[in-house]
């Protein structure tokens, strides 16, 4: 596993080793040891979640703040996301930046988004399968959210505006600066 910083601090891209032959594959997808000394955190996974979306669904922007903040690392297990992570840490000089990379499930590369981010995606091809695993469970209570639009966040999502899918509750979420008075990060 190779571990590279983002444009974000604390914000990683993990590029896996990969062994194929004519059985198929295998791949190492999370080792803690390893990922634990090369960024200096300690990481402890408590939660898998999975979705399965089809092209345009935009899910997102999300996190939990308080004391169920998530850590989250995220991959595709089969097809293509745009995946985005925010910085919402106030007093971090990469607040209100985002990150965003294309993560396949042909890459095996994944994301790990840290507390005090927002994440959402973009399924680009017709399918996807995403996984993540959270180090903190989920509180419905401490949930919150950015529109995925906010003409300050200014993110390509990939897809013209008329493919997007979005649920009810994506449809009404704040911009950013009306979200920051519930940050508690």
């Amino acid at each position: 596993m190779r571990v590279e910083e983002t444009i974000l601090a604390g914000c990683y891209l993990l590029h896996d080793t990969f062994f194929g032959d004519e059985r198929g594959y295998f791949f190492e997808s999370f080792n803690r040891k390893t990922f634990n000394e090369t960024t200096g955190l300690d990481i402890n996974f408590v939660q898998d979640n999975q979705s399965g979306s089809q092209r345009g669904v935009l899910r997102g922007l999300h996190f939990q703040h308080g004391e169920f903040a998530q850590a989250k690392l995220v991959r595709v297990l089969n097809g293509t996301v745009l995946d985005v992570a925010v910085d919402l840490r106030k007093g971090s000089p990469t607040f209100g930046k985002h990150f965003s990379v294309e993560l396949s499930g042909d890459s095996r590369t994944q994301l790990f988004i840290p507390r005090g981010f927002a994440h959402g995606f973009m399924v680009l091809s017709e399918r996807a399968n995403f996984f993540y695993k959270c180090d903190n469970y989920y509180n419905k209570a401490s949930e919150g959210g950015i529109i995925y639009n906010d003409p300050a966040l200014a993110i390509d999502w990939k897809l013209p505006v008329e493919e997007i899918v979005l649920s009810d509750k994506d449809k009404v979420l704040p911009v950013l600066q009306e979200a920051m008075h519930t940050l508690n990060f």
